[in-house]
């Protein structure tokens, strides 16, 4: 789809990963933005996915839960082997990552961070994960996500 290549499409192309991206409109400032995501892209919310840039022990970890909950950061922390955990400034999240705040992928950062996937994500067949920029996600299986990103799994969110 010409205008709509991100660092995080052009690695799954280039290494030959199959996926779907799948543009949608929700205003970036709209609360509960990614249940309305979910909405507007018509899959359940529970296979829509989040990144969330952290600092674990002061070394920044991106975290990738569903929308349909938040982040657990003791699980997190327990996770990589920390003790405390914290989301990252806003600031130094787009700047490690090379993406906007409401348009972070997983995949395609500027600088690769270790990542942890909630475990729920390797219960469906494919999970929806920002594209890199707000506007695009992509659809791809959860077990493709873990090895292009080295993930570590585990529970992370709470209800």
């Amino acid at each position: 789809m010409a205008g709509q290549g991100t660092p995080a499409t052009a690695l799954l192309v280039k290494r030959g990963i199959p996926h779907r991206t799948h543009p949608y409109r929700v205003a970036p400032d709209a609360p509960n933005y990614g249940a309305l995501v979910a909405v507007a892209l018509g899959v359940a919310p529970e296979r829509v996915f989040k990144s969330l840039v952290t600092a674990v022990d002061g070394a920044l970890t991106v975290a990738v839960v569903p929308v349909t909950g938040e982040l657990d950061l003791k699980a997190l922390a327990a996770a990589v082997g920390g003790k405390r955990a914290g989301l990252a400034d806003r600031a130094v999240a787009e700047r490690a990552t090379g993406y906007v705040r409401g348009g972070i992928s997983p995949l395609g950062q500027r600088r690769r961070l270790p990542t942890v996937l909630d475990e729920s994500a390797l219960d469906l067949p494919t999970i929806y994960v920002s594209a890199g920029r707000r506007g695009l996600q992509l659809e791809l299986a959860a077990a493709d996500l873990v090895a292009l990103t080295d993930a570590r799994t585990a529970p992370l969110q709470t209800h």
